[in-house]
């Protein structure tokens, strides 16, 4: 997500901001189950040891409202551009879709095995194959999609690519 931060550097916070849905879904879970929600947005081992329960638990309050959690990220957003770091279901893009239109522009980022091993990665059977990690891997037609396979140059060509794009629509 580091080129995430890169293009809202570039667009500035007046512009821009980048929203979570992980973050509120984060939050209510660590109020209603008493955990800490600070260390539940990190890396650790903290937060993975309540990874398949939360993963579960999201599920069923957007089993109940879809919209649920792209809502309360929303609540108050002042700029024009919004940058959703963490959609991973097809239910979050059609929220966002259905409630904004065609100004609404899907971004995948794509990465391959090895390089997401050489950053750490490691594939957790039951977590990895979750809807929460690959729900979007059959959505079909994305408006852009960026390539993170390492190579720094090519990354920031793509970048550069959707910033372009992104300045016609101010």
């Amino acid at each position: 997500t580091a080129w995430i931060y890169e293009l809202y550097a570039k667009l500035g916070a007046n512009v821009c901001v980048v929203l979570r849905l992980s973050g509120p879904l984060k939050e209510q879970y660590a109020q209603e189950h008493g955990l800490d929600f600070q260390r539940l947005l990190d890396a650790s081992t903290y937060k993975e040891a309540y990874r398949r329960d939360m993963i579960r638990w999201g599920e069923e309050k957007r089993q109940t409202d879809p919209g649920f959690f792209c809502k309360k990220i929303v609540e108050g957003v002042l700029q024009p551009i919004w940058l959703v770091s963490d959609t991973r279901r097809i239910s979050d893009i059609q929220w966002f879709q259905k409630a904004y239109g065609a100004v609404t522009q899907t971004v995948r980022v794509v990465a391959s095995e090895q390089s997401r091993q050489q950053r750490g990665w490691m594939f957790i059977p039951g977590v990895d194959d979750a809807e929460s990690e690959c729900g979007l891997d059959n959505f079909g037609s994305f408006d852009w999609v960026i390539e993170n396979h390492g190579d720094e140059q090519c990354l920031e060509n793509q970048l550069e690519n959707l910033l372009e794009f992104i300045h016609t629509r101010l």
